[in-house]
């Protein structure tokens, strides 16, 4: 009889520590990652970055245009033809449009365009440094200058015999018109390069240089500069003539309001995107969000930036494209400084509403403001609180756009009809409207399963009187300190 002999080996040893470790990791409920499977997940609606708080379109008063189009009476206002120049470039080589010189008063409604080609070809270009006198005052005018790129200040003696800056001209602008003609007198201001400039300049000998055809050029030139002014007011608007501090029986002058003969009409422009929902994405995961809904309300938001951002830039009706050229400034020395706000709110000094700013040049403002010791204070707008300057808000508005070279501009508005300032335009009350001035139209369902939703907005806006708008050009945000 053979008797067999177990033999049980502890191998963690005689202390037993393993099969307490293995009970120590047995699970003794359930474990999350398990629970979750029964878990209703909580989740947002769906997010999106490029909606703003678009506070443009919150500040403008807006008005119904039940016609789809709005026209903008005006007294008569003289034009005085100081538009900006527009420039070619080759390389470093830069040349005046032709047509473009049609912007100097003494030349606007000349049509001839062989003889502007060849004016135009005539033109030197040149390059200053900052601190270089491109005129003298007394000295006489011999040249036409274009600015083509830069920044040059013209200075005037003051009161007291110092220089006052008089003006700040920019890229497009010119000085020395009369130059062209035939008693040009003297420099009544020394011109000043503030940065560096490339100029396009005209020596006055060079129109004596044109063949027959510069005949027509000086008769057009002559006519011009022997027109007599019409009769207007400081703000360039036909006068209304009125007799005050006279006594007895004093004969009173006869005068009437002129109207502008083609007042200005603003459309109604729109902005539209076509929806698309496959059905069974709205048939099948519909809950606990609906997914038409929140499909229209991204579209709906990316419709309303959109609507701001042509209310800034569009090329016809948006407000930096409509600001009047004797409402556009230039800022000193670069920067957004305070003097540069100052003299933005003594362009549009009755009631101004809101500045509109790019954020990083209220970013740009605000360094400035620290490096003068200045501290503007916080103003309520709407329940919230924004900076402010002179207790006018500056609003952020990211439509402004930022060049390549880190320079935007600065807008500041009077805002309302009654105000005969800056105001939207709209159109409510439409058919199948979602939204005040916004409707949405359902298009069909195609081959494909695929609903089709038409969501449209129209706008405009409209400046009422030219100085309801001024606008602070070419503002760097980005110099060091």
């Amino acid at each position: 009889m053979v008797v067999g002999i177990v033999t049980v080996t502890d191998s963690a040893g005689p202390s037993g520590s393993a099969g307490i470790d293995d009970e120590e990791r047995r699970p003794s409920s359930l474990a999350t990652t398990a629970a979750r499977n029964l878990a209703t997940t909580t989740k947002t609606v769906p997010q999106m970055q490029g909606i703003t708080s678009r506070w443009l379109l919150r500040a403008l008063s807006w008005v119904e245009v039940p016609g789809g189009a709005y026209r903008v009476n005006r007294r008569l206002r003289y034009a005085v033809g100081d538009g900006r120049v527009t420039f070619s470039s080759d390389g470093a080589v830069i040349r005046v449009i032709p047509q473009e010189l049609r912007e100097l008063p003494l030349l606007r409604g000349f049509d001839d365009e062989e003889v502007l080609r060849e004016l135009a070809g005539r033109f030197v270009q040149r390059e200053y440094q900052p601190g270089d006198l491109l005129a003298v005052q007394g000295q006489p005018v011999d040249e036409v200058f274009l600015l083509a790129h830069g920044k040059v200040n013209q200075l005037g003696a003051g009161a007291y015999g110092d220089h006052t800056v008089l003006r700040t001209l920019a890229d497009g602008d010119y000085f020395g018109g009369r130059a062209l003609t035939r008693s040009p007198g003297d420099w009544d201001c020394t011109i000043k390069a503030v940065t560096s400039c490339t100029m396009l300049a005209l020596e006055r000998q060079a129109l004596e240089g044109l063949d027959e055809r510069g005949a027509a050029l000086r008769a057009h030139i002559d006519r011009a500069a022997s027109a007599p002014s019409a009769s207007q007011n400081a703000y360039g608007e036909a006068e209304v003539d009125i007799a005050s501090g006279h006594e007895g029986e004093a004969d009173l002058p006869a005068t009437f309001v002129d109207y502008e003969v083609r007042p200005r009409e603003y459309e109604l422009s729109v902005a539209q995107t076509v929806l698309r929902v496959h059905t069974r994405v709205a048939d099948l995961y519909n809950q606990p969000m609906n997914q038409l809904e929140h499909q229209l309300r991204l579209t709906i938001e990316a419709l309303r930036e959109r609507q701001e951002h042509e209310l800034v830039n569009n090329p016809d009706f948006g407000l930096l494209h409509n600001a009047d050229l004797k409402q556009r400034l230039q800022t000193r020395s670069g920067p957004p400084t305070p003097d540069d706000l100052d003299a933005l709110l003594a362009m549009v000094w009755k009631e101004p509403a809101v500045f509109l700013a790019h954020p990083r040049t209220i970013a740009a403002i605000g360094r400035e403001c620290n490096r003068v010791g200045v501290y503007p204070m916080n103003t309520d707008y709407g329940g919230h609180q924004v900076p402010s300057w002179r207790g006018v808000p500056i609003l952020p508005c990211n439509k402004i756009p930022v060049t390549g070279t880190r320079t935007s501009s600065i807008m500041l508005l009077r805002t309302g009809e009654a105000n005969q300032g800056v105001i939207g335009l709209h159109r409510t009350g439409l058919q199948d409207e979602y939204e005040p001035g916004l409707n949405v139209r359902f298009m069909g369902i195609n081959e494909q399963a695929i609903m089709s939703y038409l969501v449209s907005t129209y706008h405009s806006a409209a400046v009422l009187v030219p100085d309801a708008l001024a606008v602070l050009e070419n503002v760097e945000i980005g110099r060091e300190s």
